[in-house]
C-alpha cells in the first residue's frame, strides 16, 4: 500500500484541518496542493492514483478544476469533500463526495475503495519481461517492484499482452479499452501510452518494448534478452 499515492488539494491552510496526517499514517504516499492549477499541474506530473478535493473552503475556481481533471482524465478516481452548506451541481465530476464533518477513518475508507484490489492470491500473467497481476492490477518488469495501473493503463497493458510482437490497432484499443469506435481524436490513447511507456521502459523516450507502428498502431516487443545500452 505504501507506493499508492494520493493528491490532497486543499484550498486554504488555515480554514480547515489538514486531512494530510491521517492519510499519511495509514501508508500513503501525500501531495498536497493549495489552488486547482497546481492540482492539474500535478496531475500530470505525477499521476496519482486519488485525488482528494478539498472544496469546503474553495473558491468556484477549485470546483472548476475538479471539473477539468475529470475532463483531462476521465477515469482517474477523484473524491470531493464539501460544506455541508454548500450546494454544487457536481455530479459528473467525481466519484465519490463527503459532506463535511466526517471522520479520518471515512475518508480513509473511501480511499481504499477507489484503490485497486491488493489480494495477495493473484492472478498472474508473464510476457517476456513483463508480469501482470491482475488482482492487484499492477505490473512489474524485470522483477523490478510492482507498479499499481489505473483502470485504462490495465486495459491497455491487457491487449498488448495478448497480442505480443503483433502490430495493435488505435482502432482496436479505443474500441477495447475505451468501448467506442470514434477515433477522431485519439489525445488521450497518446497520453495513455505515454505513461504505459514509463513504467515498461527503461528510456521512455526511446522505448524498447512498446513502440509505434507509424500510422498504423503500436507492437509489444517480447524477446527473450533485451539488448544492453
Amino acid at each position: 500500500m505504501s507506493g499508492m499515492r494520493v493528491l490532497l488539494v486543499e484550498g486554504s491552510r488555515t480554514k480547515t484541518t489538514s486531512l494530510a496526517p491521517a492519510i499519511k499514517k495509514v501508508g500513503f504516499q501525500v501531495a498536497v496542493v493549495h489552488t486547482g492549477k497546481d492540482a492539474l499541474l500535478s496531475v500530470a506530473a505525477e499521476r496519482p492514483h486519488v485525488v482528494v478535493f478539498e472544496t469546503s473552503a474553495m473558491r468556484s475556481s477549485g470546483v472548476r478544476s475538479c471539473f477539468r481533471l475529470r475532463e483531462r482524465w476521465p477515469d482517474l478516481p477523484i473524491i470531493h469533500c464539501r460544506a455541508a452548506d454548500r450546494v454544487l451541481d457536481t455530479s459528473a465530476a467525481a466519484d465519490i463526495y463527503l459532506q463535511r464533518p466526517f471522520t479520518s477513518r471515512k475518508i480513509i475508507n473511501r480511499i481504499r475503495k477507489l484503490l485497486p484490489a491488493t489480494d495477495h492470491e493473484d492472478q498472474i500473467e508473464r510476457v517476456g519481461d513483463i508480469t501482470l497481476f491482475h488482482g492487484k492490477r499492477a505490473a512489474s518488469v524485470n522483477g523490478r517492484g510492482e507498479f499499481p495501473l489505473t483502470p485504462k493503463l490495465y486495459g491497455l497493458l491487457q491487449e498488448f499482452m495478448a497480442h505480443p510482437n503483433e502490430t495493435v490497432t488505435r482502432k482496436h484499443l479505443m474500441q477495447k479499452v475505451w468501448k467506442t469506435d470514434y477515433v477522431g481524436d485519439t489525445r488521450t490513447l497518446d497520453v495513455h501510452i505515454r505513461w504505459l511507456r514509463e513504467i515498461l521502459e527503461d528510456n521512455p523516450a526511446k522505448p524498447r518494448r512498446l513502440k509505434t507502428r507509424r500510422g498504423k498502431g503500436y507492437v509489444l516487443v517480447v524477446k527473450k534478452e533485451l539488448p544492453t545500452g
